[in-house]
């Protein structure tokens, strides 16, 4: 079954959990593998659990430095195609509550020690919602601890794509093996991507994680918070919703988004590189004061410039906190890379992988597409139905008065309040 997915996937790296085996050699790494040119680390154990087993190309990784534990196993190395340094970390997550803290704790003592973007996978035994566990109410003391140290770590989480639970023994059933990243990992490979394998006789799901770039389809219109904080945004709205004239309402915000997009650019780009200015001119002013040059004006400068500094770190806040819509982000935090790569990984979840189609499951983007398109082409074209408001199929139209009323430009009173 390895051999199998590793040809299938194409891997270039697997790691195996409680092998059961004490000693692992170079021929069974051959079985597994199929091949030569395979590098390989090995944790034994003492033959009734645990375990833990990683092999990879040598084309694809060169190993630098290896650490071991009792229930996790670190390579450190370079990833030969773009020279990327980065540590692949296996975990067989433990049992009692001490022990889970006891293993968190070698695994951030471990990653300081490399100093390198980091991927953690295996089974961490552990679930951080009650929905990723069935039957469950209530959360233990140890779940919020591993959010806790998720969050610590700066880890991303990556979503399962096509199925709800990796683990199952009889009508129980969780979310206990995962793949987790730093947000290093992900600004070098942004499309990097989670989902699972058939379980075959083994009551864990396999998870491959791969960097695969996918068709978007277009984006939606989107209206942005920190648009908001810019004194002259409504003012630039209402001024190129006027010179559109008299196009209908869709089109209109169709139209809009062009002038919106340049806005945007020439207001709110390169937000970190105008942080960076301000924080640059205020070094410059406390290096005068530390010289000895100081007087009104001086003082004066400096509180213009921290007020423009605290202004673009909230914008930058609000807009990484918008895109992330995460449930961590609850005050504010400065920590904006990682609101970012929790943005990226929801975009990564909002997509549509897999669909099942006449009872087959299909990957091929093209045709998911198709079928969405057909599908609700079937439901607004369907026969006359006997439901209430339906006629010939559609929808009744609405009268003038109130589809004039759609088009009525909303007051800023109304805008504030929405907002």
């Amino acid at each position: 079954m390895v051999k199998e997915l590793k040809n299938k996937h194409n891997l270039s790296l697997i790691g195996l959990i409680e092998t059961k085996r004490q000693v692992v050699t170079r021929l069974d790494v051959g079985r597994i593998w199929g091949g030569s040119g395979a590098g390989w680390k090995y944790v034994g154990s003492d033959g009734a659990s645990g375990g833990l087993l990683m092999i990879w190309d040598e084309t694809f990784f060169k190993l630098n430095n290896c650490y071991k534990g009792e229930r996790w196993l670190c390579v450190e190395g370079v990833l030969l195609k773009n020279g990327f340094n980065c540590a692949f970390f296996l975990i067989y997550g433990a049992h009692s509550r001490e022990e889970k803290s006891h293993v968190w704790e070698e695994l951030s003592y471990i990653a300081g020690l490399c100093q390198v973007p980091c991927c953690f996978i295996g089974d961490f035994n552990e679930i951080v919602t009650v929905e990723k566990r069935k039957g469950t109410a209530s959360l233990p003391l140890s779940a919020d601890e591993f959010r806790s140290w998720i969050q610590d770590m700066h880890l991303v989480d990556l979503p399962l794509t096509d199925r709800k639970f990796t683990w199952f023994c009889g009508r129980s059933c969780s979310r206990i093996d995962r793949a987790m990243v730093s947000v290093e990992w992900l600004e070098e490979f942004p499309e990097t991507r989670l989902r699972g394998g058939p379980r075959g006789l083994s009551d864990h799901c396999p998870i491959i994680v791969e960097d695969k770039r996918m068709s978007r389809g277009p984006m939606p219109f989107r209206s942005l918070d920190l648009w908001f904080t810019h004194e002259g945004f409504l003012r630039m709205v209402k001024e190129e919703w006027r010179s559109l004239g008299e196009l209908d309402f869709t089109d209109k915000l169709k139209a809009l988004r062009g002038p919106l997009g340049r806005w945007h650019k020439e207001n709110f780009g390169n937000m970190d590189k105008k942080i960076s200015k301000f924080e640059d001119e205020i070094k410059k002013v406390d290096d005068m004061v530390s010289n000895g040059v100081y007087d009104g004006t001086i003082e004066a400068r400096r509180k213009a410039l921290v007020t423009c500094c605290e202004r673009w770190y909230v914008r930058k806040e609000i807009h990484w906190k918008q895109m992330s819509r995460s449930r961590q982000a609850k005050d504010m935090d400065r920590n904006t890379r990682y609101f970012h790569h929790i943005a990226s990984a929801k975009r990564r979840n909002n997509q549509i992988d897999t669909l099942i189609v006449n009872g087959r499951l299909v990957r091929n983007q093209a045709r998911i597409k198709l079928a969405i398109k057909g599908f609700y082409k079937d439901l607004y074209h369907q026969e006359r139905s006997h439901l209430l408001g339906i006629r010939d199929g559609l929808v009744e139209r609405i009268d003038e008065e109130e589809a004039a009323n759609l088009e009525v430009i909303p007051s800023a009173e109304e805008i504030r309040e929405a907002v």
